[in-house]
């Protein structure tokens, strides 16, 4: 039996009314200095691609992104050409995205088709990768397509998300399983978008994870309906979930403690090691993917889910209003991730100090040192 390591969301509201009666937060068990050069250094970047996000069962998107047969997705995922595609048995299959003729992708963005042809000499590849056509075969006397397929990479499939996993040995389970339910089947992919910002994938990725810059930050925006400081932070395997908790969570009070739901009530985000995040919001899903272009620039890809069907006109109202003012609180965070990238040159900090009330940052920077350095190298960096 599957032992579940996140609460239930009535333990939630229990520990955010707490929160909320005490004026407290949770608290992590100690401080965390980490090294300003992380931020800054090729050679760190370096490690943490190869150690950490080609050896992770990395989100590579939502199901929804991949909802029928054929339907295939094409990006790069730690400076690696990747192409995920749905097979007409249902399953889900990546593969590294270049011919095995001379190299060239067979495909680029999202679609849906029934095979794919390298547009520079025509070879020709099945949904399930295989060899299927090579013009003029009679020039390659010895060529075995059994052995020229597309090469695969470990895709896998769980709770809304695909997880690819790009070179061996794999790291650990990641607790997939607490995920169940975050992304149900019933979310249709609404919207992508892609935007480049000129800051390491480490600073943006901070900012999703704690709330002590909620009044600082956000004072238009996410401080009036949210609470400043005050979250419930839980950890899952490298994985932590932060709880947000809206303002008017207060109504729960007079609802019996076993009926509670925070739907509504509060927002989820995830942080699944170690670069996406899945944030839950009252009418749309997030799932954001940090992709590192190098030490001062990332790749944000977001893609929204929604329950809401198509062609309501109150409902795409409701909608775009709700983005509206997510795309503003982001715009936000984007804003002093920047700052603070064109901050590291003035050689101010050695460290950035991490406070008992950020323990899930603690929890992330501590997991990818692990992950990069050993446990020695955690212990080092902890100490400062």
């Amino acid at each position: 039996m599957a032992v579940t390591l996140l609460a239930d969301d009535q333990s939630v509201a229990r520990r955010i009314l707490d929160h909320i009666d005490h004026s407290t937060t949770d608290l992590s068990a100690s401080t965390w200095r980490e090294p300003v050069e992380h931020y800054r250094s090729p050679g760190r970047l370096a490690l943490e691609l190869e150690r950490a996000f080609r050896h992770s069962p990395t989100p590579f998107c939502p199901s929804a992104a991949l909802a029928e047969p054929g339907a295939y997705l094409a990006r790069e995922a730690a400076g690696t050409p990747i192409l995920a595609v749905r097979g007409r048995d249902g399953e889900v299959r990546a593969f590294r995205n270049a011919c095995r003729h001379r190299g060239v992708q067979v495909a680029e963005g999202s679609g849906c088709g029934t095979a794919f042809v390298c547009r520079y000499h025509g070879w020709t590849y099945g949904l399930d990768g295989a060899l299927r056509h090579v013009p003029h075969a009679h020039g390659f006397p010895d060529l075995d397509p059994a052995r020229h397929g597309l090469v695969p990479v470990r895709a896998v499939e769980r709770h809304g998300l695909v997880f690819v996993t790009q070179d061996e040995p794999e790291l650990a389970e990641p607790c997939l399983d607490e995920l169940a339910g975050v992304l149900p089947p019933e979310l249709r992919l609404h919207s992508v978008t892609e935007e480049v910002f000129a800051a390491n994938w480490k600073i943006l990725m901070d900012g999703f994870l704690e709330g002590y810059h909620l009044r600082a930050t956000h004072r238009r925006t996410f401080y009036p309906i949210q609470f400043d400081n005050l979250n419930v932070i839980e950890r899952f395997g490298r994985n932590s979930r932060v709880a947000f908790p809206y303002q008017r969570i207060g109504k729960l009070r007079s609802v019996p403690a076993a009926e509670r739901s925070v739907d509504g009530m509060l927002t989820y985000v995830y942080h699944l090691f170690p670069n996406v995040v899945v944030a839950t919001f009252p009418l749309t899903r997030a799932v954001i993917v940090q992709e590192p272009l190098g030490v001062d620039r990332t790749r944000v890809i977001n893609y929204t889910l929604t329950a809401l069907p198509e062609g309501d006109a109150d409902a795409e109202a409701a909608l775009k209003s709700a983005l509206d003012f997510q795309r503003e609180g982001a715009a936000e965070d984007r804003d002093v991730a920047c700052s603070a990238q064109r901050a590291l040159a003035s050689g101010a900090n050695e460290f950035y100090e991490f406070g008992r009330f950020e323990g899930a940052l603690t929890h992330f920077h501590r997991s990818l040192a692990e992950v990069v350095n050993g446990a020695a190298g955690a212990a080092r960096a902890a100490s400062g």
